[in-house]
């Protein structure tokens, strides 16, 4: 009977209650042909060493949460295919520009707070305050693709750990939350456009990009965020011309509020 073949694993360990300092536990996982790395994390926490801590949910890259540095590179676990590396060894390390918590657990709080602070959602200035559904917003296909790639993403914040200035700047806001918020400034029904630049356009924002690409080189989606952050660069400079006109014309969608 032939031997059955496998792959090693190197597993970045570190409990800040207990450990002075991260290691790397090795691991010979079962090499399957439809395996991803996940997969062989699972395996070693159900039949190896329990004490393993990673998150993972949906196991379809649609929740985002089981992005890890795989041989130093930015990927979902669930889609990362052992075969791909083989014949190994694989280290599987926590993203990185992130505080870790424990083994692959990174601390996210950091994003959310940059996240929040670009108020990722729809602005109504004007709404009827007596009428509960706000009114019925229509767009058409071409409003629709102005901002449909932007709306795609999965906060796996992939491209924080991918992003070299984060890496040197911690209080940069960072790729993802940026996109986001030109996401809703291209949307017709939002009227916060000039609201989010304020804050977009703060220190350590959109100029604190300095166009590496690597953000949407590594994102699972293809949504693009450096694109993002130039075209809310072009936003911005517009608005601190106050060329309100060419704003409207050519930069925001018909109805981006002021």
């Amino acid at each position: 009977m032939a031997e059955e073949k496998t792959i090693k694993l190197e597993i970045f360990r570190y409990n800040p209650e207990t450990d002075d300092e991260p290691y790397f536990d090795t691991f010979d996982v079962p090499f399957k042909e439809d395996w991803v790395v996940l997969d062989a994390i699972n395996w070693i926490k159900d039949h190896v060493d329990g004490t393993i801590s990673h998150r993972w949910s949906c196991r379809m890259g649609v929740c985002g949460s089981c992005g890890m540095m795989v041989n130093g590179d930015p990927k979902l676990t669930c889609a990362a295919f052992l075969k791909d590396y083989m014949p190994g060894p694989i280290r599987v390390e926590p993203l990185a520009n992130f505080p870790v918590e424990r083994d692959l657990i990174i601390d996210f709080d950091p994003f959310m707070e940059k996240l929040t602070k670009v108020k990722p959602y729809i602005i109504r200035k004007n709404d009827d305050v007596n009428d509960p559904t706000g009114g019925e917003y229509l767009q058409s296909p071409a409003d629709l693709a102005l901002f449909k790639q932007y709306s795609m993403c999965i906060n796996c914040m992939l491209c924080y750990a991918a992003c070299p200035v984060l890496g040197h700047e911690p209080s940069f806001m960072g790729p993802a939350a940026i996109a986001l918020g030109h996401r809703y400034n291209l949307d017709s029904r939002d009227e916060g456009t000039y609201e989010r630049l304020d804050i977009m356009t703060e220190h350590d924002a959109v100029w604190g990009c300095t166009f590496v690409g690597e953000c949407s080189v590594v994102c699972p989606k293809h949504v693009d965020p450096a694109g993002a952050i130039q075209g809310a660069k072009l936003s911005a400079a517009l608005h601190s011309m106050k060329l309100d006109i060419v704003n409207e014309m050519f930069v925001f969608p018909k109805g981006a509020g002021k």
